[in-house]
């Protein structure tokens, strides 16, 4: 881009930025992860993503992920994606599953987030670190969201079959209260929020009150197979309250949703122990500190910015941007996959910004000791995109951008000039319904 297009002070700010970012290989190579190095004596660093189609974030965000397991004791993954389908991701890696995409996994749009080669290769090297170490010690793959309202409460069910038949019976007294929107719960939402059915609220509370009341007797069995059938149950409560109030705005039901990735994380480190420490992959949007962005103006909060409040110093938020290339999204919610041309990015955007610093990838870091003056120069706002499983280029402007403060929004960026999209697998037969839209624009 040609500098005279920028004012003297966006000039004066390219050449900061130029200066401060860190010129970076192919994630292929070594010396890419190394550079992440600096954030190993952190306990959760979350890694974002400007969309979740697009190849090189995912393959920048293993290698860091690598580094961080083999040379900084980092033993979770957590990402954004339902807890049922994450456990078959889990069984491969720690437990010596086959293949970590059975037919029945993640069958829910968009199925390329997840089935794709990137991400293949990542959980084959993880379930190779696994073999080598003590049961233990092995790193785990977890899923953050809230949307598998029928899958969890499918395996609360089986694991109370097995383990106490009364109780299950009595489960499935009061799941009936939400049984006829088993496969299709934004139904259920619907027919609440214009009062043809009565909330399922307390039933499902009580479910999850029953089950963590035998805590003990339960827990003595299989500590691991009732952490799964509990965070199940919380799914349940949460995904009954997330489906029952998307109707009443965004705001409340975006809210729900990464407070309740937030309190998942937090059981995660838990239950690991003191000194666990986690990777989180979630979205831009999920992992930036949500108060520095029009998203947080508006009154949303995400689990970026619920992480620094509680972590504070001991939490890493790092963005990842793009300028142009191509991305794996649909055009509408649950259509068909496509590989779609991502535009230049606007010259009023933060990515203008990096692209006329003319580094063809980079990692700069925004916050912290030396790095006072190029934060000043950031502190305005300006627009930044994002792209989730849907792309519009057509109505970008509307539909993906957003203002935020760059520096009050992440600790660093990595920065990719050019990108292209994941490669997606077969498989993953489409569920029987379509399931909710995502909030804001399929983040």
């Amino acid at each position: 881009m040609a500098l005279f297009r920028f004012s003297s002070d966006e000039r004066d700010l390219v050449e900061r930025l130029k200066n401060a970012a860190e010129p970076l290989p192919d994630p292929s190579e070594e010396a890419f992860a190394a550079a992440f190095d600096r954030f190993g004596d952190a306990k959760v660093v979350l890694l974002g993503e400007a969309s979740h189609g697009t190849s090189e974030f995912y393959r920048a965000r293993a290698a860091i992920t690598r580094r961080l397991v083999e040379r900084h004791g980092f033993t979770i993954l957590a990402v954004e994606s339902d807890w049922p389908d994450a456990a078959f991701l889990d069984r491969y890696v720690r437990d010596g599953a086959d293949e970590p995409f059975p037919a029945e996994a993640f069958t829910r749009f968009p199925r390329w987030m997840w089935r794709n080669e990137e991400v293949v290769d990542l959980l084959a090297w993880l379930k190779q670190w696994n073999g080598g170490q003590a049961p233990e010690a092995r790193v785990e793959v977890r899923g953050l969201d809230v949307y598998s309202l029928g899958h969890s409460m499918q395996a609360v069910l089986d694991y109370l079959d097995g383990v106490d038949r009364d109780a299950a019976q009595t489960a499935r007294e009061r799941f009936g209260c939400l049984s006829p929107w088993f496969a299709a719960p934004e139904r259920y939402g619907r027919e609440v929020a214009f009062g043809r059915k009565h909330p399922c609220e307390d039933k499902v509370a009580e479910i999850l009150h029953d089950l963590l009341g035998q805590r003990m007797a339960y827990g003595e069995r299989d500590g691991e197979s009732f952490f799964d059938a509990a965070q199940n149950a919380r799914i349940v409560r949460a995904a009954e309250q997330y489906y029952r109030i998307m109707y009443r705005g965004a705001v409340e039901s975006w809210n729900l949703r990464d407070r309740h990735m937030f309190d998942t994380l937090q059981r995660l480190l838990e239950h690991r122990g003191p000194e666990a420490k986690a990777v989180v992959w979630a979205h831009n949007s999920h992992i930036g500190n949500a108060a520095a962005t029009g998203m947080g103006w508006e009154g949303e909060f995400n689990i970026g910015e619920l992480c620094r409040k509680a972590y504070r110093d001991d939490v890493v938020l790092v963005g990842f941007s793009t300028d142009r290339g191509t991305v794996a999204a649909a055009s509408d919610w649950d259509g068909p996959m496509e590989i779609k041309r991502v535009r230049p990015a606007r010259e009023d955007s933060h990515e203008a910004l990096f692209r006329a610093a003319g580094h063809p990838r980079a990692l700069t870091v925004l916050r912290g000791e030396g790095r006072r003056e190029l934060s000043e120069a950031l502190a305005e706002p300006r627009l930044e995109r994002a792209i989730g499983v849907i792309y519009r280029p057509e109505t970008e402007r509307q539909s993906h951008y957003f203002e935020a403060v760059l520096p009050e929004q992440f600790d660093a960026m990595v920065w990719f000039e050019e990108t292209r999209a994941v490669t997606a697998l077969p498989g993953g037969e489409p569920a029987d319904h379509a399931g909710a839209e995502a909030f804001p624009s399929g983040l």
